[in-house]
């Protein structure tokens, strides 16, 4: 039952306009040749269907209801083109994209249309002309369409970042998408204080064909009050999803603060005691997979690894894992109003629903929990890039194709948090902030920088570093290119970001530095040198960490790594009885490496810290991080970076 206005609350439709919008965005909605603002969620999912709201009973069986819907623009010079194919299915709607360049994220998707201090492309670099034109054009196409009208906010309700979505009918399942992502505010109860602090996303999808040479264009027009996304494509990754958290990055940079690329959990250990770990590093890094039960063998065994030379596997057997209590995905905001008088960092998730990327799920059986819930969700959920049959059971580990026998990697389900077994609400304060690096097989035939242990401990100075250059890493599965070591800057969320890179290298540095009681790790996926380990070593670090609690490490428990950037590593791990392997922990003594090769992958870290942290040297970072930045390009020592941001390591 759908709760009516009240003198609190206005119906959007009929009164928008007492909400002092914009002027260009008035004239959009005015000139619109119909507005349709959702009152539930379900309106959204049949709309994306082509029906009428209230229409479709998700309850009821698909025999007689095998739905498809194709979102399909004109295009001037083109005709009729469709972007997407939007399937009912007994569990939600599935999404699929002709062009499989719009199944995933173009890093380059991002341009500035604003004359802001940006260290991004503009519009102007990137297209030899202002936005305004194009802008404008956009404009004039809204006003002809039937227009899906969402107000949401960024982030958190409480901090009341009012925002809208505006975008054509024929693409309601976006509407869909932002919804469950970021939350909605139904249209009969918009609070009659909503405002615009946050900002609009447009949607025009054929200026993709006639403006942008078919490729994702995503353009972020900041202003001094709010910022304003136009985007033109429908794949949600670089607008619904990341067009938001430019949003708040925008805020967070014009108001002192910043919401953290990361997922965080509780992690409960079989005798009550609980530890929190964020998890932070750029997409692929593993921050969903930190939310995810441990995987098991069928005889219940732990696969360590596999050596991608010899063939040889390693096994642990973990009786009984830790109790998980998720409480964020991929966004957090460490908002001011949080982290008053903390000494440890305080963050609330930034999202409503989590974009889980599902590549890893290749059969029944591989993740029950996350398999159980995508097959009989207690409502619809909304698939991307699955194959499905109208009418079928979407399966999250039937992946659509992008080449015949090559299955898309970035297949996707949107989760609303509430759905989520154990879910966490508020915000918390983290004991642990861990980074993830994606690392390639090396050995003596593959001399690459997959030196990485199982788990290294970081002093608060390398930690900073380490968010500053955020290496994409290896085979990343999210972006459409990952070849080689690159960067995703500051925080890993630098791609997001519309501004200038010191400015959010100040504030991460503010962050690390008055939150000292929260301790830092660096954790690899992929690969351990020759051993193909997948996520198994962040699942194994989270369960040694959380037996340990509070518990400082006394001096002989750490040996310092010889690359000085991978700070200090384990002696030894022992989980519940069982040690692991020390092969995972001491990359430089494999059989299939040595220290020949560990130097080598020492040598490319060295080079790509150095390339990458040069351009922060600008007269606008704060000192400290000057400090920190020319200790690195020396090849400062443990002791060194300690002494710059002094706090306790060791057991006293």
């Amino acid at each position: 039952m759908t709760t009516k206005s009240t003198p609190d609350t206005i119906d959007f439709k009929a009164e928008w306009s007492r909400l002092g919008l914009p002027p260009h965005v008035i004239e959009v909605l005015g000139a619109a040749p119909a507005l349709y603002v959702a009152n539930k969620r379900e309106d959204l999912l049949d709309w994306a269907l082509g029906r009428e709201a209230g229409t479709t009973d998700w309850r009821q069986s698909n025999r007689d209801d095998k739905g498809e819907f194709e979102s399909v623009f004109d295009v001037a010079g083109m005709g009729p083109v469709v972007e997407a194919v939007v399937t009912k299915a007994r569990n939600g709607l599935a999404v699929n994209f002709p062009d499989p360049k719009m199944r995933r994220r173009d890093p380059d998707a991002m341009v500035i249309g604003d004359c802001l201090p940006t260290d991004k492309p503009t519009y102007m670099e990137r297209f030899g002309e202002k936005f305004d034109r194009t802008r404008q054009q956009t404009l004039d196409w809204l006003k002809k369409q039937e227009l899906v009208v969402v107000p949401f906010y960024a982030g958190p309700d409480e901090l009341g970042y009012g925002a809208l979505l505006v975008c054509p009918k024929q693409a309601a399942f976006f509407a869909g998408a932002l919804a469950d992502l970021q939350g909605m505010i139904p249209g009969d109860q918009v609070p009659s204080t909503f405002r615009l602090t946050g900002g609009v996303i447009f949607i025009a999808p054929p200026f993709r064909h006639t403006h942008f040479d078919g490729k994702q264009v995503v353009v972020h027009a900041r202003t001094s009050s709010h910022q304003e996304v136009f985007a033109y494509n429908l794949y949600p990754g670089p607008s619904a999803k990341k067009g938001v958290y430019s949003l708040l990055l925008d805020i967070g940079e014009r108001e002192g603060w910043t919401t953290n690329h990361c997922a965080a959990v509780g992690v409960v250990t079989p005798y009550d005691n609980q530890i929190v770990i964020m998890h932070e590093g750029a997409s692929g890094g593993g921050k969903s997979e930190m939310t995810e039960h441990i995987h098991r063998l069928e005889d219940g065994r732990l696969l360590l690894g596999k050596n991608v030379v010899t063939g040889e596997e390693r096994t642990l057997v973990l009786p009984e894992a830790c109790r998980l209590n998720p409480m964020a995905d991929d966004m957090a905001v460490a908002h001011p109003h949080y982290n008053e008088g903390q000494t440890k960092l305080s963050i609330n998730d930034a999202e409503n629903g989590w974009f889980v990327r599902v590549d890893h799920i290749k059969g029944y059986g591989t993740d029950p929990h996350l398999e159980r819930l995508c097959i009989q969700p207690p409502r619809p959920l909304i698939f991307l890039n699955h194959y499905i049959v109208p009418g079928g059971n979407c399966l999250i580990w039937e992946h659509i194709e992008d080449a015949p026998g090559k299955p898309c990697s970035n297949p996707r389900v949107i989760i609303p948090r509430d759905l989520v077994d154990g879910i966490s609400q508020g915000p918390v304060s983290v004991n642990i902030r861990s980074f993830g690096v994606r690392c390639p097989p090396t050995h003596k035939d593959s001399r690459q920088y997959g030196i990485l242990g199982m788990l290294h401990i970081l002093n608060p100075a390398l930690a900073w570093l380490w968010r500053l250059v955020a290496p994409r890493g290896h085979a990343n599965p999210s972006i459409q290119d990952s070849k080689g070591m690159q960067s995703e800057g500051v925080g890993s969320y630098w791609a997001f970001c519309t501004g200038r890179r010191v400015d959010q290298a100040n504030l991460l540095l503010r962050q690390i530095v008055t939150n000292t009681d929260t301790r830092h790790i660096l954790i690899p996926n992929q690969y351990i040198g020759a051993w193909k380990v997948g996520f198994m070593s962040e699942w194994i670090a989270r369960e040694y960490l959380a037996r340990r609690g509070s518990a400082r490490f006394q001096r002989d428990q750490l040996v310092e790594s010889t690359c000085p950037l991978l700070g200090y590593v384990p002696k030894q791990i022992r989980v519940e009885g069982s040690f692991v392997s020390p092969v995972f922990l001491h990359v430089q003594n494999q059989q299939e490496g040595g220290q020949e090769v560990f130097d080598e992958g020492a040598r490319q870290w060295r080079e790509f810290f150095k390339r990458e942290l040069e351009p922060f040297l600008t007269s606008d970072l704060d000192p400290l991080g000057r400090k920190i930045i020319e200790a690195c390009m020396n090849d400062a020592t443990q002791e060194e970076y300690w002494r710059l941001i002094p706090h306790q390591i060791f057991k006293d």
